[in-house]
């Protein structure tokens, strides 16, 4: 336990922490930076990436390689699946995923447009399901991404079908993270957002695409996950779809799926 309490009395203290776990804190310091690489990784780069010693984490991969966090083939170690199998063992998401899944492989094959469903978490919202454009050409976005909030479609959407106590924390946790997208006319835009029952915008983010998204609502109307079709239009196709077609097709879908997880069944369809 040496390594543990030296750890303990060098670190210091986190503004607003009451208690310090250090090598608890280690262990999930390698199994995001793990995450985060595409390739694997020795314990050396391992440690130098993490600015410690090899000694000092040579204990904790060894517990999450037992453990099957992580696997070590040859000198290099990788992350296993099991964080992902963990995140689907969470009742509300599983359910919401069992459910969407369907829903969104049938949205895509009728607009041969690609479409994601994202979820708020800490200042930023993340891809937790996508169905690619069916005929193989336009834009998605992978699983696991993690997306800016105030300035996309679907993040908007997140915020504006909340209470207003927990709009303007997520709101003030976004900006903590990307203090450059201050908006002071955030809060009349999400008004209009909730008022009209969706957005519907060209992206800020990728020039010349379109962005549609409306909220997946729990029973409390408040969003738990935004279903959104990234837009782009097919020049060379004769019957290709308009904006508002992906409006109208997208409301249906997201109104099915809010119904199937126990929302409202009846939520405001495009004007």
């Amino acid at each position: 336990m040496k390594d543990d309490l030296t750890d303990t009395a060098q670190a210091p203290e986190a503004e607003g922490r009451s208690y310090s776990a250090p090598a608890l804190e280690k262990g999930l310091d390698i199994l995001e930076m793990l995450c985060r690489t595409e390739t694997p990784l020795p314990q050396k780069e391992i440690a130098h990436h993490l600015g410690r010693s090899v000694g000092e984490i040579y204990r904790m991969l060894a517990v999450l390689v037992s453990r099957n966090y992580v696997t070590q083939i040859d000198d290099s170690y990788y992350i296993t699946t099991k964080l992902f199998e963990l995140s689907h063992n969470n009742p509300p998401t599983h359910r919401l995923l069992t459910e969407a899944r369907p829903l969104m492989q049938k949205l895509a094959s009728q607009l041969d447009q690609a479409c994601h469903l994202t979820m708020y978490g800490q200042g930023r919202q993340i891809v937790i399901a996508k169905v690619d454009t069916p005929s193989g050409m336009g834009f998605s976005v992978r699983v696991g991404s993690e997306l800016d909030v105030l300035v996309s479609a679907s993040g908007r959407v997140l915020l504006a079908f909340q209470d207003r106590e927990t709009r303007q924390f997520r709101i003030d946790e976004s900006l903590s993270r990307r203090p450059e997208q201050t908006d002071p006319q955030i809060e009349g835009l999400l008004e209009f957002i909730k008022e009209r029952g969706y957005e519907s915008a060209p992206s800020v983010q990728v020039r010349g695409l379109y962005a549609v998204s409306y909220p997946i609502l729990d029973s409390q109307s408040h969003a738990i996950a935004a279903l959104t079709v990234p837009y782009a239009e097919r020049i060379d196709q004769a019957r290709r779809k308009s904006i508002s077609d992906i409006e109208d097709a997208l409301g249906e879908t997201a109104r099915l799926l809010c119904a199937r997880i126990g929302g409202p069944s009846q939520a405001k369809s495009r004007a």
